[in-house]
């Protein structure tokens, strides 16, 4: 039982610290269909999904798990600049992996060799820009306690805490593994998470890195052991693919998956994130080709052409009224915005269809006096079935009290109150005490008035006494 609780007290110690994505979403098509058979464009300034196609089909990431490789290293390790040593029994069972199922064509290359001495933000650039297999073990190797499949866990543990609920991963490298999954919405949610991370930015989205401890026993000519970033849209030499603006931030590629990628790109104030999986490596002719590139060069391109901010609801547009009980004047109070409500909008859609009237008042009917800017309701705005946005509404203007309406209207609850039923029955019980008193004195009255019987008139009187009485005869 304490344990329950100790775990019960530590789910709830995290709650305010998870990360629950909000971006609204708006799926307009895009003019040419992508290659990719799933993609996201969102819109990082106004945290706007406005392009997504087939966004929660799970697919195979590849080295973008090399995402949450970094998060976990930049989160968990103490001290970035430690120094580790690239041991050979570490990363060789992934080698030997790739090569009993025929997936040595995944390994990615780059210049590191065995017993090469780096700290680690030198192995987090290696892992970023080429998705070393070496570095990325290296850095699970140090960071789970000299236990992989611990920082796996810890992966795992991450994605679950920020809503990836689509998402598995087994390993840290992003090589080949069926159970090993994610989709284009939950790799959204943990770039956009890993963007907010200190340093992954930097490193993510750097074209080419030095490392910073020498090792000329193994590399001869140090002044050329440099790491590029293998996403080509940053390399301005490739006259095909290069595309200003773009930045980062990893690519991956697997035979049994396709092409992935997940980018950024700035332009005039906007910056937009795509993320792309699943592109064929060749066309139909079997020539070589980067289908996730020129894509994200397409949606990229459709972003900054078609898309602006737009009014959509001034603050003076009247949206609807409220009855108003005892005003002066009117009896009703116009409704307006409290706020003017702009939005990132397609240009070749017309903002007349947004729906505008699914209006929810607090009250239905008012009673004056009515304020200037006094909260009435909200409406919320929508496009084809999906939500943008609720702006409040506020009263236009002041609405006053009638006096003589109000008179009446208290005369009339006064009748109806529990004050004047109360003292409506008391008055009726004086009343009827009133009635009872007075009945009960007349019958007193009646009673003492009552005339007595004549022979109780007069009082009675001794013979003796009246003989007595007798005047005497005189002689």
């Amino acid at each position: 039982m304490k344990r329950l609780l100790s775990v019960i007290a530590a789910v709830v110690m995290l709650l305010p610290f998870v990360y629950i994505p909000e971006a609204k979403a708006v799926n307009f098509p895009l003019k040419t269909p992508i290659q990719s058979e799933s993609a996201m464009l969102i819109n990082l300034d106004a945290d706007i999904v406005i392009h997504e196609k087939n966004a929660d089909v799970k697919q195979m990431p590849g080295p973008l798990v090399n995402i949450m490789t970094a998060v976990i290293v930049l989160e968990e390790c103490k001290d970035l600049n430690q120094e580790l040593t690239l041991e050979p029994e570490i990363y060789q069972n992934v080698y030997e992996s790739l090569n009993a199922h025929d997936y040595s064509d995944d390994l990615p290359s780059c210049d590191i060799k065995d017993g090469d001495v780096l700290t680690v933000t030198d192995l987090l650039y290696c892992m970023m820009l080429t998705s070393s297999v070496e570095a990325a073990e290296t850095l699970a190797y140090h960071v789970g306690g000299k236990n992989t499949a611990a920082f796996v866990e810890k992966m795992n543990n991450k994605a679950a805490e920020l809503g990836m609920t689509s998402t598995h991963f087994t390993n840290a490298t992003g090589m080949y593994d069926e159970n090993q999954y994610t989709t284009a919405r939950d790799m959204a949610t943990l770039t956009q998470y890993a963007l907010k991370v200190p340093l992954f930015e930097n490193i993510s989205t750097t074209y080419s890195y030095k490392p910073t401890v020498p090792n000329p026993e193994r590399h001869e000519h140090l002044d050329e052991w440099i790491w590029t970033h293998s996403n080509v849209m940053m390399d301005q030499e490739d006259e095909d693919l290069y595309y200003m603006g773009a930045r980062g931030i990893k690519t991956a590629n697997l035979v049994a998956a396709g092409r992935n990628i997940v980018t950024m790109a700035s332009k005039n104030g906007n910056n937009y994130l795509a993320v792309l999986l699943k592109a064929r490596f060749n066309d139909a002719e079997g020539n070589m080709q980067f289908y996730h590139i020129r894509d994200a060069i397409q949606m990229f391109d459709w972003a900054f052409d078609h898309f602006s901010y737009q009014i959509i609801l001034a603050d003076t547009a009247e949206l609807g009224e409220l009855p108003v009980k005892l005003a002066e004047g009117n009896d009703y109070v116009l409704a307006c915005p409290k706020e003017e409500f702009d939005l990132l909008w397609y240009d070749e859609i017309d903002i007349s269809l947004i729906k505008k009237d699914n209006i929810k008042w607090y009250k239905n009917s008012l009673q004056a006096p009515v304020k200037k800017g006094e909260p009435l309701g909200e409406v919320t705005l929508e496009y084809s079935g999906e939500k943008l946005g609720t702006v409040e509404l506020v009263a236009v203007s002041n609405v006053n009290r009638s006096k003589s309406k109000y008179n009446i209207e208290a005369a009339k609850r006064f009748r109806k109150s529990v004050w004047f039923k109360n003292a409506l029955k008391i008055s009726i019980i004086l009343c009827l005490i009133y009635i009872l008193v007075c009945i009960y004195a007349w019958v007193v009255f009646k009673s003492k008035a009552k005339p007595m019987k004549p022979i109780y008139a007069v009082p009675k009187m001794d013979k003796k006494k009246k003989k007595s009485r007798k005047p005497e005869n005189k002689e």
